[in-house]
């Protein structure tokens, strides 16, 4: 299940239990004003009880595409299952040495690894043990109010009205931006720009070829 249907699901519980569903949207944007593509928004509600036992059954898909991980980010909520397929024709050798979810799986192809659980929130780099600038995100959220931006850096988020802690995370943020932190109340504010202080990182892929072309 994607992101965009796990929230249609959520909404759905919102709905039916009677409680009132706000869209809540955030532009996320460099220091110079431009849009940041796969940047993730996450809202935590700060009354924990507000939380939704709702994890989605399906798993997400984080597949592998002409030698790239797609989606380069990839969000989910914690205890959510991620399927690893590789639609390459060519073998991959996935692997993370993050702290929330340390895992490898070894040379495969047509074989789909058994899909792997990540019950820990937090930040999951991922790599290919064959093929160095093979680089992929999954950011573990800790609620189920959360979102990735478009090419226009948008992100759409439906939620019930309250008080939550909002936090933007991209791969390329420096410090400065990945400790900040916003109190939100939804219901009140709908619609916000999030203006990073410090200019993205350079993105570091490599090259795309190498002795193992054939693998």
């Amino acid at each position: 299940m994607s992101a965009q249907t796990a929230m249609i699901a959520i909404f759905c519980l919102v709905v039916s239990t009677g409680a009132q569903a706000e869209r809540f949207g955030i532009k996320v944007l460099t220091s110079k004003g431009e849009p940041i593509e796969h940047a993730v928004a996450a809202l935590i509600p700060k009354d924990s009880t507000t939380i939704p036992p709702l994890i989605p059954s399906e798993p997400a898909v984080l597949d592998q595409i002409d030698r790239q991980f797609k989606p380069y980010v990839l969000a989910i909520q914690a205890g959510q299952r991620v399927s690893f397929p590789n639609s390459d024709s060519i073998k991959h050798h996935v692997y993370s040495f993050s702290d929330p979810k340390t895992f490898e799986l070894r040379l495969y192809k047509d074989k789909i690894p058994e899909p792997l659980e990540f019950e820990t929130p937090g930040i999951v780099a991922l790599g290919c043990n064959i093929h160095d600038w093979m680089i992929g995100y999954i950011y573990v959220a800790e609620s189920p109010w959360f979102g990735i931006s478009a090419a226009d850096g948008e992100i759409g988020i439906d939620l019930p009205a309250g008080e939550y802690r909002l936090k933007v995370w991209h791969p390329l943020m420096q410090e400065i931006d990945l400790q900040r932190e916003q109190d939100v109340t939804i219901g009140a504010a709908l619609q916000q720009e999030w203006m990073l202080k410090a200019p993205l990182h350079s993105p570091n892929f490599g090259g795309l070829a190498d002795e193992f072309d054939d693998y």
